[in-house]
């Protein structure tokens, strides 16, 4: 796969290949795209007929990048008589700078060509062609290019306009210029996406930040956040990189939904630049004790959304929190169920699970008390909708085979739930993570039942509830011969008996028994599972591991954020600091930037972490996941008006302080260090 380069501002995103040209490709995302819609398919540079290439690409800022580039073959370089420099970047709309230099003693006549398209596929449409049902049409003007789709009410538009005169066509624009001895020439493209509204408006043009803005105010926004983040100092250089760069890829991907106008965090680039229910909530329980600000418009987006009806297509049901929200032309022909889509049976308990963490962190009762409705559905989903069989448990089965999802946990690929042998189990299946997020979602509401909603009966029920919950599941999970728990049960209640990374989110849940902790920590941490640069997804010895396969050998980051964050709650400090340390040793060969997962490969077979083919990059929750790994580090957890402090710090990892922390006990310092006889927990 070619190397490629982006850049975005929301979910407005633009993928090159390292010349800064976009080739028609359905084999991965490359163009222009904002709100699932991609703008420019091609924008590809010559420079007297003569492709360029690269010399160097700056792309030190997410919004914008430099490209250095010099016509003819590599072997060329050393005697080229001409260079180009594209600058760019995302401002709400797409501009680019072009410079053309002239390194000889005399005058010189080129000519400039940018061919121009775009196809208006739909972000789905990428990974699975179709032939398109609207109509493209293209309009020119002495310096405009104007391509419009439309498809009944569906209507998008790219507007290309230059600074400098040029010959336009249906497919691009030309310059014939003439630059003098060792000078220079330039011009400015512009590119609007245009997404039309029922009254033949852009509907982004009434949205707080919906115009164009100019690189400087991108900036200062974009630092007014990460200043208002704590500030951490460290001597450990791969913590400090991963926390800087984590906090710059937040500010970058928000944007703002068209539904409410409020500001959320798109979930990944290239695929998911949009508004998840479980992603949402995970990166928001990662950022919570650094950037809570960031957290209430999800949860008030997704309560919003909350499902209120019986539909079959959206896997829709009352109480049911969303699983993705999609603004392209197959979500709004139903085309694909995404308008929006339910297919995800853990959204619904982990929102529950947020508002609790949520209120903990800062005090916020406001919005506990607004949103009892909400929660109250939610927690009457999990028991009746979600409680497929009557067993008790929560499960999931499709009401859409035809274009629903089979899988509806985080491992929601076709193969992401398998026996040992390999072989696949029968549906409806109840995941074990599944059954511990149920868990946590009762005992969270009983707390906020007490406390706030002045229902001490319904406190008292739900805990009733979680602690049968609690019993039954190590009953029927646990697998005694192994020493772990099942992944899942399938339609005739068997455990589906595979090692994998879910028995980690059990330990964050809390549902495992104090006396199988231990068992537990020993498989996570075991050569089966753990690589050496984090936990695999799938024990390495199951009939379905695969190294680079998506939910089956792979490290997920996030994944592994929430198996510390568990084994810190249950007291495993060291185990928990073998892999934050892991992490952030593979963080140093992404830049600082966790991926969305790599390669399963042990450490000891390869000294990097080997990339994923098709990996998000950035991902929300891997992009949350050193923010959660520092929380562990640190060992941060509210407590009424108190917080807590008691460190995971990793041997050698050394100084680690936190300052200004943000909550409900005002302003805080934490610290940690490389434990020793001297260090002990403190109260902050």
């Amino acid at each position: 796969m070619k190397e490629l380069v982006s850049i975005l501002d929301g979910n407005t995103f633009l993928v090159s290949d390292r010349r800064g040209d976009i080739e028609p490709s359905y084999d991965f995302p490359t163009g222009l795209f904002s709100f699932d819609t991609r703008f420019l398919s091609s924008w590809v540079l010559t420079l007297d007929g003569e492709r360029l290439h690269a010399l160097s690409v700056d792309d030190t800022e997410s919004y914008r990048t430099k490209f250095f580039l010099a016509p003819g073959e590599p072997t060329h370089y050393l005697d080229a008589k001409a260079s180009v420099i594209r600058s760019r970047a995302i401002v709400g709309s797409f501009e680019e700078e072009l410079t053309v230099l002239n390194h000889t003693g005399a005058e010189v006549e080129f000519t400039v060509r940018i061919e121009i398209a775009a196809d208006f596929a739909d972000l789905f449409e990428i990974k699975h062609p179709r032939q398109k049902r609207g109509q493209t049409t293209v309009s020119v003007s002495t310096d405009e290019l104007r391509l419009t789709y439309r498809r009944e009410a569906f209507h998008r538009e790219t507007l290309v306009k230059t600074s400098a005169p040029a010959q336009v066509d249906a497919t691009g624009m030309t310059f014939r210029i003439r630059i003098a001895r060792n000078s220079k020439w330039t011009t400015r493209l512009h590119v609007s996406s245009v997404v039309y509204g029922a009254r033949g408006e852009d509907i982004r043009a009434t949205l707080p930040y919906g115009g164009s803005r100019s690189a400087d105010e991108i900036r200062a926004e974009q630092q007014e956040l990460i200043d208002r983040a704590p500030k951490l100092g460290c001597d450990c250089q791969p913590l400090a990189g991963a926390y800087r760069r984590s906090l710059n890829d937040l500010a970058a991907l928000r944007y703002e939904s068209i539904a409410l106008g409020v500001r959320l965090i798109a979930a990944g680039l290239p695929w998911f630049m949009t508004l998840f229910g479980r992603d949402s909530i995970i990166t928001s329980l990662q950022v919570l004790p650094f950037l809570p600000e960031l957290v209430p418009p999800t949860i008030l987006m997704l309560a919003g959304l909350q499902g209120h009806r019986v539909d079959d297509f959206r896997d829709e049901e009352p109480g049911k929190i969303l699983h993705e929200l999609r603004y392209g032309e197959t979500a709004g022909f139903e085309e694909q169920p995404h308008s929006p889509y339910y297919g995800s049976a853990d959204s619904t308990p982990l929102f529950v699970i947020l508002i609790d963490e949520y209120e903990r962190w800062t005090g916020d009762a406001a919005l506990v008390r607004r949103l009892e409705p909400q929660v109250r559905a939610a927690l009457e989903w999990i028991d009746t909708y979600g409680d497929l069989l009557g067993t008790g448990y929560l499960w999931y089965q499709t009401r859409n085979p035809e274009t629903g999802l089979q899988n509806q946990c985080w491992k929601d690929s076709w193969d992401g739930i398998s026996y040992a042998d390999g072989q696949l189990p029968s549906f409806p299946r109840a995941t074990c993570e599944l059954q511990g997020y149920a868990y946590d979602a009762k005992v969270r509401a009983a707390r906020l039942a007490r406390t706030f909603w002045n229902d001490p009966e319904y406190a008292d029920r739900l805990e009733r509830e979680a602690a049968d919950l609690k019993h039954r599941f190590d009953r029927d999970f646990w697998i005694a011969d192994r020493g772990y728990y099942a992944l899942a049960l399938d339609a005739d209640g068997r455990q589906v008996d595979a090692l994998t990374s879910n028995i980690g989110h059990l330990l964050w849940s809390g549902i495992v028994d104090e006396s199988r902790a231990a068992k537990v920590v020993e498989h996570l941490l075991g050569p089966r599972l753990f690589s050496g640069w984090g936990v695999r997804t799938l024990a390495e010895d199951e009939g379905r591991y695969n190294p680079i396969g998506y939910h089956v050998g792979t490290v997920w980051p996030f994944d592994n954020s929430i198996i510390t964050w568990g084994l810190w709650r249950y007291g495993f400090r060291d185990e928990a600091g073998i892999i934050c340390d892991a992490m952030l040793a593979a963080s140093e060969f992404f830049d600082g930037r966790l991926p969305e997962a790599f390669a399963g490969y042990a450490h000891d077979l390869t000294e990097y972490p080997v990339e994923y083919p098709t990996a998000c990059s950035p991902q929300a929750w891997s992009t949350g996941t050193p923010l959660l790994l520092l929380r562990v580090i640190l060992g941060l957890e509210p407590q009424g008006e108190h917080l807590i402090i008691d460190p995971a710090v990793p041997p050698g990892m050394g100084r680690v302080e936190l300052l200004d922390i943000p909550g409900r006990w005002g302003m805080v310092d934490a610290l940690g260090r490389s434990r020793g006889p001297e260090d002990q927990p403190r109260d902050g």
